[in-house]
């Protein structure tokens, strides 16, 4: 499975790299634009094929650990600057996108996964799934709008507005705040099932309750309109309480004890 995820994984690099390198060109020669779009979309599409095969192998989601996990970001966060560019017609966020794919394929190529079959039985729960996929897309959204809202303050810094940037970056937030909300809902669950509490104040669960507090706190400073520029600046550095609660927690004292160890790798 290492070779093969080798294999995937810099094909897929590739055809994101080819196909960012077309769509520079393809502002001065249209005609490049949908071999472009094609070859990068491939990238995402190599990796889903992985993920389905890798899935089949497994006889379970690879959703255990923090590895399997970098494979969905991987595959999914391109597809957000490709839905980006049809709803929003902004181009640039795809290549951003690519780019931090390409950053979690690398990690997983430098630390080879143990490719585990078992699930311990925690984790074998109805909720699992939901739980962990909905907190994916969540992740992948609010990735997003971090990435957008450095690009827009990249351009405040440069003294250029971007009111079309503000836009996606707050959609994107929005977005993935109510996935974020779903993935706290759908792990109380899980955690009443299994451990017979709702809610014990495990390290992992204090980050995640801090993260939605992070993104809560964004909206509440949206709504009372203040000032975008500022705004961005908080979006982009919001996403690092959600970098602590994904891998950071894991390497806490605290956490070395935690029910979540089961998502080390």
């Amino acid at each position: 499975m290492i070779v093969d995820f080798n294999t995937a994984a810099i094909t897929a690099i590739a055809f994101w790299a080819t196909g960012s390198l077309l769509g520079l060109f393809a502002r001065r020669t249209p005609v490049l634009k949908l071999p472009a779009l094609i070859l990068s979309f491939a990238g995402s599409l190599v990796m889903v094929c992985f993920i389905g095969l890798y899935w089949s192998l497994l006889d379970r989601p690879p959703l255990r650990t923090l590895g399997e996990t970098r494979l969905w970001y991987a595959a999914l966060i391109p597809l957000v600057g490709f839905l980006v560019e049809y709803r929003w017609k902004i181009t640039w966020l795809k290549y951003y996108c690519m780019g931090l794919a390409v950053f979690f394929l690398v990690i997983n190529m430098n630390h080879p996964e143990v490719f585990d079959k078992t699930l311990m039985p925690a984790l074998q729960s109805p909720w699992f799934i939901p739980h962990v996929v909905v907190y994916l897309i969540g992740y992948v959204m609010l990735a997003a709008s971090s990435v957008t809202a450095l690009h827009n303050v990249f351009l405040q810094l440069r003294s250029k507005e971007n009111v079309a940037g503000e836009s996606v970056s707050h959609y994107l937030a929005l977005l993935g705040f109510v996935l974020l909300s779903f993935g706290l809902i759908f792990g109380a669950l899980w955690a009443k099932e299994a451990w017979g509490h709702y809610w014990t104040w495990d390290p992992k669960e204090t980050w995640a309750f801090l993260s939605w507090l992070a993104y809560l706190g964004y909206l509440h400073a949206y709504r009372y309109k203040i000032d975008q520029g500022k705004l961005q600046w908080y979006l982009a550095l919001s996403f690092l309480v959600l970098l602590v609660c994904w891998f950071g927690v894991n390497y806490l004292p605290s956490a070395q004890n935690s029910v979540h160890t089961y998502t080390n790798g």
